[in-house]
């Protein structure tokens, strides 16, 4: 008869390795340890990650449906390097679908809607009071696709998952001087319009945040790095 342990070790979930392989991935974008422009060699993930190379070619497919990554015909995979025009044209996109949020949410959002973005923002600000830059970047990304969510049009949730996780690659790994982001607080001001259902202050406070947002996207400078190293391998 099998010990308590042993059932409880066997119970335990443990996520395919194709996921695993597309969650360190996700997260070494997000928290950029791998650089825009980075190239992904099927041989080298399929070596790091001990997967065949049509396993490593399907995980690569899936970044690349999140507009995380960028599979060009004849040369490969790169971590998606977004250019100036392609940034001003998802931040107009983005303005465009977020108006339709807030248009939504004013209409139909209660004030309980609104809980779990409160503590959502919370988590962004202790973040980055904390230093914790990485989790700061994500949570202020979620805290978009939560709300359209919210809004229930399942269309406008993917359409934002991709822009936000492409434009999120713009953001510096690091602050310049004298540069303080409060995209908490732009948060909150959003969500303090909302609760309000005063609609035109959400639609203003919203498309500030955005343009906010555009103004702090910074040229990252060329990193070295090791790819092993980075999806923490070693």
């Amino acid at each position: 008869m099998p010990t308590p342990k042993l059932v409880a070790v066997a119970a335990r979930k443990v996520d395919p390795p194709e996921d695993r392989m597309y969650l360190e991935i996700y997260d070494a974008i997000m928290e950029h340890r791998l650089p825009a422009g980075t190239k992904l060699t099927e041989e080298g993930l399929g070596e790091i990650y001990g997967l065949a190379r049509h396993s490593v070619r399907r995980v690569l497919a899936k970044l690349a449906a999140d507009g995380l990554v960028d599979i060009e015909r004849n040369r490969g995979a790169y971590i998606a390097s977004p250019s100036d025009e392609e940034a001003h044209e998802m931040f107009e996109l983005r303005q465009a679908l977020e108006a339709l949020v807030m248009q939504k949410l004013i209409d139909t959002s209660r004030k309980s809607d609104f809980v779990e973005l409160r503590a959502l923002v919370a988590r962004e600000r202790d973040a980055y009071m904390r230093g914790d830059r990485s989790q700061w970047i994500r949570l202020s990304a979620e805290f978009h696709i939560e709300l359209a969510k919210l809004a229930g049009n399942s269309l406008v949730v993917e359409s934002l998952r991709r822009l936000v996780s492409r434009t999120t690659l713009l953001i510096s790994a690091t602050n310049p001087s004298g540069q303080q982001p409060c995209s908490f607080d732009e948060h909150a001001a959003v969500l303090d319009a909302l609760e309000t259902k005063n609609h035109a202050k959400a639609q203003q406070e919203m498309s500030h945040h955005l343009g906010q947002c555009a103004c702090r996207l910074l040229d990252r400078p060329p990193q070295r790095f090791d790819l092993r190293s980075a999806l923490g391998k070693i």
